[in-house]
């Protein structure tokens, strides 16, 4: 189920406060994806948030100056076994600046010796026990395995159409979050 991301109960708010001039940050290891993310700049009733947008390591590494100084506006996430984040540009004295990312964590595991339950929302239960069955079949019962996997998708199918933000959609060009 993890592999079919994003799933929307996995998603949370994380912050993360930016020091001026460093430019990598390390993320924690349960983080596999950075969906959406600002900067917050100011304090108390005089913020302002700013939306930063996502570039890929070739664009992160065709940038001349990496070590330029200004209010962030974009970031590289380097998934690896311990994740990190890297902002270009690199946070100045102007701050202090506070980056919101909402990201896809790992599924907790279900683990016997305590006693914890797998982290899995309702709607998902038909899901999850149609997957197992399917992955069982494959090793106790190979002449079920066919039909193990029709019901491990459907169930599949039918709980990722209740995975769903429940509002409208525009397409907009995302300039504004240069401006104020």
């Amino acid at each position: 189920m993890s592999s079919r991301m994003p799933n929307l109960w996995n998603i949370d708010l994380q912050a993360l406060p930016l020091t001026q001039g460093v430019a990598t940050y390390s993320l924690p290891a349960e983080t596999l994806m950075v969906t959406d993310a600002y900067v917050r700049t100011g304090s108390g009733q005089q913020t302002v948030d700013r939306m930063i947008f996502p570039i890929s390591r070739t664009e992160y590494a065709a940038i001349t100056n990496k070590q330029s100084q200004a209010t962030p506006n974009q970031f590289w996430f380097d998934r690896l076994i311990s994740p990190t984040i890297t902002f270009y540009q690199v946070p100045d004295g102007n701050g202090p600046y506070t980056v919101y990312y909402y990201r896809v964590r790992q599924i907790q595991d279900a683990t016997l010796p305590n006693g914890y339950n797998v982290e899995i929302p309702f709607v998902w239960l038909d899901a999850l026990a149609s997957g197992l069955a399917y992955r069982l079949s494959r090793i106790y019962a190979p002449q079920l395995e066919q039909q193990r996997k029709a019901d491990a998708e459907e169930a599949w199918q039918l709980a990722a159409g209740q995975d769903v933000e429940n509002v409208g959609m525009a397409i907009v060009p995302g300039l504004s979050g240069y401006y104020r």
